[in-house]
């Protein structure tokens, strides 16, 4: 994402959503607690908006996702927005459901690792937003049900179906999408939804150690794995390799290829500058 920015400044305070800074590591905190986190309007438009802001900024290494209280995120809120979805018209639908799509985007797109750090329940969107992230670190409570299809929609909404069949393959998937019936840690580290399992009340600690790493290590070529790991999903092998060499000698042009053998050579450690 570009970091040239226009005529609107940094959103000073955002309301829908709690942020923390220290040292190149962002932590976003669903704060609905009352509610297992169920998200609101705000709530997606805040993350769509943060996540394009923190990409021009450049100065977030790394970001944490998680949810205060008892669960990750409960999925969308029953009575603030499928109620509401029900008065709307298809053109209101529409921009609802392309503004939701447009998280997931920013989640894949953003040029930093994103950890969501889950417990309890991610249920529907939540189990989306978790899965667009590029680590899942959960404690034993954690749970995923992708829900949709128990209230009558498609299964692949907010980009689920092109992703899950992509983290945990097209069968699990299917059963995942399909029956919408929850998959709990044991299970879901498995079948590969999750990066890691914690012991209980341990996810946002090792969620934020992970943050803190990849924050001290070279920023750029993560940034550059992850737009190749999503760029890559749909390509042919030739435009793959090709992709890959073009990257590598740009980065093979960069100020930490060239500290990584000034430190071997020194024997020290790398100062990594992102560059």
């Amino acid at each position: 994402m570009s970091p040239f920015t226009g005529s609107t400044p940094a959103t000073e305070r955002w309301h829908h959503l709690r942020i923390t800074r220290q040292d190149g590591v962002a932590t976003v905190t669903f704060d609905r607690p009352e509610k297992i986190n169920a998200l609101t309007f705000g709530a997606y438009a805040d993350l769509r908006d943060l996540l394009a802001e923190l990409s021009r900024e450049r100065s977030v290494r790394a970001l944490v996702l998680g949810g205060e209280g008892r669960g990750f995120c409960s999925g969308g809120d029953v009575d603030e927005i499928i109620g509401a979805t029900l008065a709307m018209d298809t053109a209101q639908l529409l921009d609802f459901n392309r503004m939701t799509g447009q998280v997931v985007r920013a989640i894949r797109e953003c040029p930093f690792p994103v950890i969501a750090a889950v417990h309890g329940v991610a249920a529907g969107a939540g189990a989306v937003l978790a899965l667009a992230a590029d680590f899942r670190i959960a404690d034993p409570t954690a749970r995923f049900a992708f829900l949709f299809t128990r209230v009558g929609l498609s299964g692949g909404d907010m980009g689920a179906a092109y992703l899950l069949p992509r983290v945990v393959g097209l069968g699990h998937a299917t059963r995942l999408l399909m029956l919408g019936e929850p998959v709990h840690a044991p299970e879901a580290e498995r079948i590969g939804l999750l990066s890691e399992v914690t012991e209980e009340g341990k996810a946002h600690v090792r969620a934020a150690e992970l943050a803190a790493r990849l924050a001290a290590g070279p920023s750029l070529a993560y940034a550059q794995t992850k737009a190749l790991l999503t760029a890559e999903l749909d390509m042919p092998l030739a435009a793959s390799v090709e992709l890959d060499a073009a990257t590598q000698a740009l980065l093979m042009n960069g100020q930490d290829y060239a500290e990584f053998h000034a430190a071997f050579t020194g024997k020290r450690p790398p100062e990594w500058k992102g560059r």
